[in-house]
């Protein structure tokens, strides 16, 4: 199934407020996980608010074009089933 920077932006506009863990792509085979809440999207980025006690930064943002690429992936808590997967 074929993605388009909308269809992950109106993936997201969906999810807003909903705590994730998110898996970036750090450079040279790392990988960072990080978890907290999705906090606003805009046209082009989206913001997530990190947890405190794990961060040293309270926000980063990312462009639709890396969860597309999946430099990111971004995987959602839902409170009774798990969790579910923006693929």
């Amino acid at each position: 199934m074929t993605k388009t920077l909308a269809d992950i932006k109106k993936a997201l506009d969906s999810n807003l407020g909903k705590r994730l863990l998110l898996k970036a792509n750090g450079g040279r085979r790392k990988t960072i996980e990080r978890s907290g809440v999705l906090a606003e999207t805009y046209p082009s980025v989206f913001v997530i608010e990190l947890d405190q006690e794990e961060n040293a930064f309270e926000r980063v943002s990312y462009s639709y074009a890396d969860v597309l690429t999946e430099t990111v992936q971004i995987t959602f808590y839902e409170d009774t089933v798990g969790h579910a997967a923006l693929s």
